[in-house]
C-alpha cells in the first residue's frame, strides 16, 4: 500500500508518505477492529439485561453483527500481511476505558447508548474511508449496522419513551453525554496515535485535525436529526 510519488512535497519524500500512510491505515484499522471486539462483548453483556427475550434477541442480533465486523477488519490487516493483535493492542486501554466510563446503568440506557454510538463511529469510519485505498475503504464500508436494527432500535427507544415520559430528560441527557464521549473518544485516540494525519499525507497535522473537524461537525448534525426522530433534543 503507498502514496503516488506525484503526492509529494519538496520537503517529504514519497517513500516517507509512504510510511506515513501505511502507519495511518494498520492504526485505523486496530482502531476499528478492537472497538468492534469491544462492542461485541458489551452488546452481549447488555442483553442479558432485556426485558423479554424480544428485546435480548435485538441486541443478540447486533452483537453478532459487530463480530462479523471485528472478523472483517481482522482480514483486512491479515491480507496487509500485518497481525491483528498487534495492531489492536494500543487501543485496547482507551477503548476499554470509554466503556468503563460510559457503563450504562439499566437497559433503557443500554439502548441509547447503543444507538448513538454505534451510529457516530460508524459514519466517522465511513467518512475517513472516502480518503483510502480501494481494498480499505471496501473493508470499512462493511463495518455498517443495517437500516433494519437501526430502525429497531428506533422503535423500541420510541416505545420506551411513550410508555414512560419521564425518561426523557434523562435519556436526552444520556445521549448527549455519549455523543460528547465518543466524539472525544475518536479525537484523543487520533491524537494520541497521530493516525488522523494519514487523511493528507502530505499535510501537517494542524491541517489533517481541521478536516477532522468539519468531519466531526457532520457527525453532530447527523445525531441531532436521530435524537429530533425520538422526540429529544440533543
Amino acid at each position: 500500500m503507498s502514496i503516488p510519488a506525484s503526492d509529494a512535497d519538496d520537503s517529504v519524500s514519497a517513500g516517507e508518505l509512504s510510511a506515513r500512510y501505511d502507519t495511518f491505515v494498520v492504526d485505523l484499522l486496530g482502531s476499528i477492529a478492537y472497538g468492534e471486539l469491544s462492542a461485541f462483548e458489551r452488546l452481549a453483556i447488555d442483553a442479558r439485561h432485556s426485558p423479554s427475550l424480544g428485546d435480548r434477541a435485538v441486541l443478540g442480533k447486533m452483537a453478532v453483527s459487530e463480530f462479523g465486523h471485528y472478523e472483517a477488519i481482522c482480514a483486512r490487516l491479515n491480507a496487509m500481511g500485518m497481525d491483528p493483535e498487534l495492531a489492536m493492542a494500543p487501543f485496547v486501554r482507551m477503548v476499554d476505558s470509554f466503556h468503563e466510563r460510559t457503563r450504562p446503568a439499566d437497559w433503557h440506557e443500554s439502548l441509547m447508548k447503543a444507538y448513538v454510538v454505534e451510529t457516530i463511529t460508524e459514519e466517522f469510519y465511513a467518512a475517513i474511508a472516502e480518503h483510502l485505498d480501494d481494498a480499505t475503504r471496501e473493508a470499512i464500508a462493511g463495518v455498517h449496522t443495517s437500516d433494519e436494527q437501526i430502525e429497531t432500535l428506533t422503535s423500541l427507544l420510541k416505545t420506551m419513551l411513550a410508555e414512560d415520559p419521564r425518561l426523557s430528560s434523562r435519556l436526552a441527557l444520556w445521549g448527549r453525554r455519549m455523543v460528547g464521549e465518543a466524539l472525544t473518544q475518536v479525537q484523543r485516540i487520533g491524537a494520541k496515535h497521530s493516525f488522523l494525519v494519514g487523511l493528507r499525507p502530505d499535510a501537517t497535522q494542524e491541517q489533517a485535525a481541521a478536516e477532522v473537524q468539519t468531519i466531526l461537525s457532520a457527525l453532530t448534525r447527523n445525531h441531532s436529526k436521530r435524537m429530533s426522530k425520538l422526540g429529544l433534543t440533543a
